[in-house]
């Protein structure tokens, strides 16, 4: 009992102080507020130019640590929240305020996994690692995407359109969509896994008359929540010294070599430390009513699997609602009771909508906690995936009054689960390939495939991929490009449904700009005849009917970003409409874009597509 006292006593002395508690730069959670961005309101009048302006910040992203430098839109990390009305057409100036010269933010580290050893990369610093000099020295060259909205003038971000210091990006944005939470983030090519790392993202919100007459909770009860993980590097870089404040992101040298390179495979960043607004496991005061959160995973890889749990970790139900999703409000309402551990699952760049109802709670505290694969709610996972489960604390006191608002039974009337014009949509297979497939280069990559006649075809070759569907036909596709070749042409205003099947990669998130998409299926494949050393299949990946995967609640709603297994395939069906122009769909787990794991595509009139003899 008197060592438990003397912890605690260390921990609020070191909480105080300011300085780590313990020798290995443990934090106490929930010691820091949340904080939340400041808000802005472009002018309605479209020729006005609101300026957003990316400038160095210094943050103090937990109590115990020095702070740190980033890099912020306004000023501030997360940037400003904005806000438009449907049809509001706005103009804004995205313009590089970070002067020449600046030191990145990120000190970025490679660490090789020795064998048997728990994977490092999602520990705190960088165990004498040396940094990466050509990272030290990246000018600040950034280029900014608004994820789910068109471009004023059509075409998507262009990634090697970035600016430098002075330079400013500037895009109009027409805002004709129903009320939705979209978010921006820094997209420069090769480079953005380490600029939206240090610190460049944000929200934007659009309004409508639907929503409005819901009556939702508003102001200071509709709070955004940015999650993001990170790792802090130390003072003393080998082992044991207090945190430095210093950004770190920490890569794993995976020992197995690729057949073709040589070289070790890289994973992804995993961070340590889940920030919430910019701060490691914040808390919120709140009162005993309604509030609406707006979450958004801008984390480079993470995918978090959500819990709202009490002082003894054991799940709260009844209190979560989900009520949107990534391109606005879902049809109804859907309850989140996390039965028999099921969590609230966002992967990087989704968006969730979430209403939580704290009226029962008053004079006591929840928490969300992140869920590891086979791990209860709260507990930190051995192998290092999730080290630190905490992602924030919900304190909740008793209000003035009682809430008087109700949940809808309905929340978006306009929903259509089928338009005009869908059932004849245009079909596209999509390939997701595993890292060690032959010409790869040690990263997953995606493949647009074109159906061919199988004897024609002559499998098992590179780049053929044969699949047996439900109703046991065997169809034979062809890679029709990768990498940089070019992409396919779709004609705007028209209803597509491409089938993004995983051969055997890790979980990829894929977002589709422009289309409103619904997730019109998933369905689970045995992948085995994949061979990745050929680049094809020596036998059909065939439909697996005993493996049931039912679209869940969540993902009824309107969508554009997808989670894709291995051995899955998901099938989204939407309209490409809104503007014309370059586009690139891609994998949201920034160290695979970064690594070219992105595919464009073109969207032209329909009769200059006819007329160009496109497809």
């Amino acid at each position: 009992m008197n060592e438990a006292i003397e912890d605690i006593a260390a921990r609020i002395v070191a909480a105080v102080s300011g300085s780590a508690a313990g020798t290995d730069g443990e934090l106490v959670p929930y010691s820091d507020p949340l904080t939340v961005p400041p808000v802005i309101r472009p002018g309605r009048d479209g020729r006005q130019v609101t300026e957003i302006a990316l400038r160095p910040v210094w943050v103090r992203m937990h109590s115990q640590v020095p702070p740190t430098l980033m890099w912020g839109y306004g000023g501030s990390v997360p940037g400003p929240t904005i806000e438009v009305r449907r049809g509001q057409r706005v103009r804004i100036a995205w313009t590089n305020r970070i002067p020449p010269g600046s030191p990145h933010p990120v000190t970025a580290v490679a660490v090789e996994r020795e064998p048997g050893q728990a994977d490092p990369h999602n520990r705190p610093g960088r165990q004498g690692a040396e940094p990466d000099g050509d990272v030290a020295a990246l000018p600040a060259w950034s280029v900014t995407g608004l994820h789910g909205a068109p471009a004023g003038g059509g075409g998507d971000v262009r990634p090697d359109e970035a600016v430098g210091y002075g330079g400013t990006q500037l895009v109009e944005y027409p805002n004709d969509h129903r009320a939705a939470q979209w978010w921006y983030r820094d997209h420069a090519r090769g480079i953005s896994r380490w600029n939206a790392y240090a610190g460049l993202a944000g929200i934007c919100l659009v309004r409508d008359d639907e929503e409005d007459a819901l009556g939702l909770p508003s102001g200071e009860r509709e709070v955004p929540l940015v999650l993001a993980d990170r790792n802090l590097d130390r003072e003393d870089a080998a082992a044991g010294g207090r945190l430095s404040g210093r950004l770190l992101h920490k890569t794993t040298l995976v020992t197995r070599e690729h057949p073709e390179t040589g070289r070790p495979v890289t994973l992804p960043f995993l961070g340590p430390y889940t920030t919430v607004n910019g701060t490691i496991w914040p808390y919120l005061d709140v009162v005993d009513g309604w509030y609406r959160f707006r979450m958004v995973n801008a984390s480079n890889a993470r995918v978090y699997d959500l819990v709202l749990v009490d002082d003894e970790d054991n799940p709260v139900p009844g209190v979560v609602h989900l009520i949107g999703s990534d391109g606005g409000l879902l049809p109804r309402p859907v309850p989140v009771d996390f039965e028999f551990g099921a969590p609230l699952t966002i992967a990087p760049a989704e968006r969730l909508d979430l209403l939580l109802d704290f009226r029962e709670l008053a004079g006591r505290s929840v928490r969300l906690v992140n869920k590891a694969a086979g791990q209860a709610p709260g507990v930190p996972d051995a192998a290092w995936d999730v080290p630190y489960p905490q992602v924030m604390e919900f304190r909740v006191a008793r209000g003035a009054g009682p809430d008087t608002f109700v949940l809808p039974a309905v929340l978006s009337r306009s929903f259509e689960r089928t338009a005009p014009g869908e059932a004849g949509c245009r079909r596209r297979l999509v390939v997701l390939t595993p890292p060690t497939t032959s010409g790869g280069g040690c990263r997953p990559e995606l493949w647009e495939m074109e159906e061919v006649d199988a004897l024609r075809a002559g499998p098992p070759a590179p780049g053929i991929v044969q699949v047996r569907g439900p109703d046991g036909t065997v169809r034979t596709y062809r890679r029709r490009a990768r990498g940089e070749g070019p992409g396919p042409a779709v004609r705007e205003g028209a209803y597509e449904e491409w089938s993004l099947l995983n051969l055997g990669a890790p979980l990829c998130p894929v977002h589709i700009p422009l289309a409103e998409c619904r997730v019109a299926g998933r369905e689970a494949y045995t992948v085995d005849g994949f061979d990745p050393a050929l680049g094809g299949t020596r036998a059909p990946v065939a439909y697996d009917g005993d493996r049931g995967i039912a679209v869940p609640p969540g993902e009824q709603g309107w969508k554009d970003v997808f989670r894709v297994a291995g051995g899955e395939m998901v099938r989204v069906r939407g309209r490409f409409a809104g503007a014309y122009g370059r586009f690139a769909y891609r994998s949201t787990v920034l160290e695979h874009a970064d690594a070219g794991m992105e595919r464009p595509f073109v969207v032209l009139p329909g009769e200059v597509a006819e007329f160009a003899g496109g497809e």
